[in-house]
């Protein structure tokens, strides 16, 4: 068994869970505690006892051991990308790049504790110097899902600790080997006991606690829209700060004028890598009329020939899908498709391979209007959309007629189209002629509406979330 680390020591429990490989259903992995609520408020008391001594510790002493943490995860990139894509399913080049993915922000986020300045400056009033400082929040809750179980937890971790937080840690119950292999890199990187706590376990006990305990300062969080909401609810009680990422409905618009060629590979990446289980996915891919023909007979035949396969295996572009729950969501969402009149294109059947795995074919649906169900609620799937507009003033209409804003794409060789959908495109990102996923750990990432709620993470931007400014005033 797998155990959670609490207050410095690896802990056992009572039960646990079995951990399968879904391209692989007769793969187990490993067995993994699952952390009791009393786990949870042990972890919590341990990160209090712990909080007051690591804000205190200098930025190079935090600085040293998210770094040794850093060159850990590199030097093991290799061995935990493959394990990332066992238990995860996406393929091992995408495993092995998201675990060096999350070395490069331990590595930033090590700069970062010695890049912590303030400010000073005189106050209005004669002779009182005024000083603008941020200090550590002091607990952080985090809660991560399973769609990239390296990078998240390396983009909350890393600069909770940067910063001088104490942490719990609650991984996805998918995706716990991973979070283990993260957490085991930082334990080894020299933490002091209880600075950081990992509680595998359920939500509706390990993450409840969090959400609910006093003593928990700050939370952050990144899932689905119906928990993130439920947790704004439940944490009004302790007036906890709070940080949400819960999803996204994100348009890729196609212009008369785009490089068909890129316009294709854009949707591609954007709608089916990572089997499309990615909050960045190019879910509704909204098409001008002059080139939707063309642009939905170019896209159809690469997406009939994207190989479904193991996800270890040579030669896999897309993994199998996380879960049979998962799985048989999608197939429901395909199902309404179809009863709305929407035309599966190519692709959405299960496909059978040599070993037992969540495995279907990424689906294309066609005749959709923004109105229906395809094209309202995130599916977090292989299934992308395809809505036929008149011209980008219609595009830029219904990319932004959605209750989402994290993030939407153009394809166009016009300027003028471009610098105007950058400005109007209501989102946090936006993304030209590029694919809709995919973003750099130094800059923010976060967005509107329903996608996110409080401060952006990555970045320089994460001191927003993860510290509180205080201001002294002196007379000298």
């Amino acid at each position: 068994m797998k155990p959670n680390l609490i207050n410095g020591e690896w802990r056992d429990a009572a039960s646990s869970t079995e951990n399968r490989n879904p391209s692989d259903l007769d793969d187990l992995i490993d067995v993994f505690a699952d952390g009791t609520e009393q786990d949870a408020h042990d972890a919590i008391t341990a990160a209090r006892a712990a909080a007051t001594a690591w804000a205190a510790t200098t930025g190079q002493q935090r600085h040293d051991v998210l770094l040794a943490a850093a060159l850990e995860i590199r030097e093991r990139q290799q061995e935990i990308g493959w394990e990332l894509a066992r238990e995860e399913g996406k393929t091992l080049a995408e495993g092995i790049a998201e675990v060096g993915r999350a070395a490069n922000i331990f590595d930033f986020f090590a700069g970062e504790a010695l890049r912590l300045m303030g400010e000073i400056g005189p106050s209005v009033r004669p002779g009182i110097r005024v000083e603008v400082t941020r200090e550590p929040i002091g607990v952080v809750g985090i809660i991560t899902p399973w769609n990239f179980p390296a990078a998240i937890p390396a983009w909350k971790l890393a600069p909770a600790l940067c910063f001088g937080n104490a942490v719990v840690f609650k991984p996805a119950e998918l995706v716990p080997h991973t979070a283990w292999l993260i957490v085991d890199c930082l334990h080894r990187a020299g933490l002091p006991p209880g600075a950081l706590n990992l509680v595998m376990g359920r939500g509706s006990i390990v993450g409840r606690a969090l959400v609910e305990s006093p003593d928990v300062d700050a939370l952050t969080f990144t899932g689905s829209v119906v928990v993130g909401r439920q947790i704004a609810q439940d944490a009004a009680a302790t007036m906890k700060k709070l940080q949400l990422e819960m999803g996204g409905k994100n348009p890729l618009v196609v212009l008369d004028d785009a490089d068909l060629d890129v316009a294709v590979a854009c949707a591609i990446d954007g709608a089916f890598f990572s089997t499309g289980q990615r909050c960045t996915a190019s879910s509704r891919i909204v098409v001008a009329e002059g080139v939707y023909s063309r642009f939905v007979e170019l896209l159809t035949e690469r997406t009939r020939h994207l190989r479904v396969g193991h996800a270890l295996e040579d030669g896999t572009e897309i993994g199998p899908v996380s879960s049979a729950e998962q799985l048989e969501q999608n197939q429901r969402y395909l199902d309404i498709a179809r009863r709305e009149s929407g035309n599966i294109r190519v692709g959405g059947e299960r496909v059978e391979r040599a070993t037992r795995g969540h495995y279907m074919q990424p689906a294309l649906i066609t005749d959709t209007t923004n109105a229906m169900t395809i094209n309202r609620e995130e599916v977090f799937g292989p299934i992308a959309s395809v809505l036929r507009v008149r011209d980008y003033d219609e595009a830029l209409a219904v990319a932004n007629n959605t209750e989402f804003g994290l993030c939407a794409g153009i394809c166009t060789t016009s300027l003028k189209h471009a610098e105007h959908f950058k400005r109007h495109a209501q989102a946090g990102m936006v993304m030209v002629n590029l694919p809709t996923a995919g973003v750099d750990y130094h800059v923010p990432f976060g967005g509107r509406k329903g996608s996110s709620h409080g401060p952006r993470e990555q970045g320089r931007y994460a001191q927003e979330f993860f510290t509180t400014v205080k201001t002294a005033y002196t007379r000298p």
